[in-house]
Order: structure tokens, then sequence, then C-alpha cells
């Protein structure tokens, strides 16, 4: 059984009471996420909606905050700049290495990425330039320095389950299987 400790409710269009996206709910929505200069960066058009427990960090802190207290029916326009987003671009996290560090059955190209394991966790490496036996990397994120456009609809606002709290993450339709 969902618990409701501590979700908000209030009236929505049709007099019932909905509830608001609080932590410990799970939240589904449907976006758009684009540039400032309007260029598509990514869309649920066509496919399922992103469904998230709120409060877990699932999605961009800053989307997050902007979500919080919204129903389903809502829609909502957010603009992140980069240090609400992935961060500013950082020149430090350029690197040069040779050649002879990367996979050698891998033809290496300008604009292919990496994925490589640190202490730190997993990071997305992207390939700036090629010459020689050298290759500059990047190890921002790829959307490092750009100002993010969301333009959101809520969907469906419900309480998570005990276990989709203790994972951190949705399950069921739109959400992990186990």
């Amino acid at each position: 059984m969902a618990s409701w400790y501590g979700a908000r409710f209030h009236p929505n269009r049709k007099g019932r009471t909905a509830v608001q996206i609080t932590a410990e709910t799970v939240a589904t929505f449907e976006y758009k996420l684009t540039k400032d200069d309007g260029e598509l960066l990514d869309s649920s058009e066509g496919s399922e909606p992103l469904v998230y427990v709120h409060g877990t960090g699932s999605i961009l802190p800053g989307l997050e905050t902007q979500l919080e207290g919204k129903a389903a029916g809502d829609t909502l326009q957010v603009r992140l700049a980069p240090e609400d987003a992935y961060g500013e671009h950082d020149a430090g996290m350029v690197h040069e290495v040779e050649r002879g560090q990367l996979p050698p059955d891998v033809e290496v190209t300008e604009g292919m990425q990496f994925h490589a394991e640190s202490e730190d966790g997993v990071h997305i490496l992207t390939v700036l330039s090629v010459e020689g036996d050298t290759v500059k990397m990047d190890a921002n994120h790829p959307l490092a320095g750009v100002a993010l456009n969301f333009d959101v609809k809520v969907v469906e606002v419900r309480a998570a389950t005990a276990e989709e709290l203790e994972h951190g993450h949705v399950h069921g339709p739109g959400g992990h299987e186990h």
C-alpha cells in the first residue's frame, strides 16, 4: 500500500483533489529540451514520458525544484543556466592522451565518445581532435556550458511505493524492472 505521508493536495480543474509533486511521489512528464538558439536536444514526443521518483536526484536539481508542487495537467517552461544544469565548461577537463591508451581496434575520430571509469565514477569523454599519436579529449559533460530550456507537461503524479523509495527509482511501466 502506498503511503501518502508528506503529499500535498490541491483541487484540480474539475474540482477533485489532485496530488502535487513532492518528495516521495512519482512524477510522469512529457518534455521538449532545447538550447537558447532553439536547437532541439531531446524530446519525449513519439516515445514514453519521463517517470522518476521526486527528491532522489534522478533529474537535474533545477528542473526538480521547478516541478515541486505541480500536479497532473500543469505545464511549465524552465530555463536552466549552465551552473544549474551540467555546469560551466572547465578547460582543466580537456586532456591529451596517447593513442595507445585507447582501444587498438577502434578508429578514433573527432566527435567520437568513450566511457571511462575512474574512482569518481563513469565519465563520457569526447574526442576533440586526433593529431598523430595524440588524442585531445574533453571530460566535461557534453552539455556543460549550455543553458537548457525545458517545455514540460505533467502527465501523472502518484505516491511512490515502499520498494521504489527503497531503491530510489520507479518500478513498472516507464520505470525499472528487476
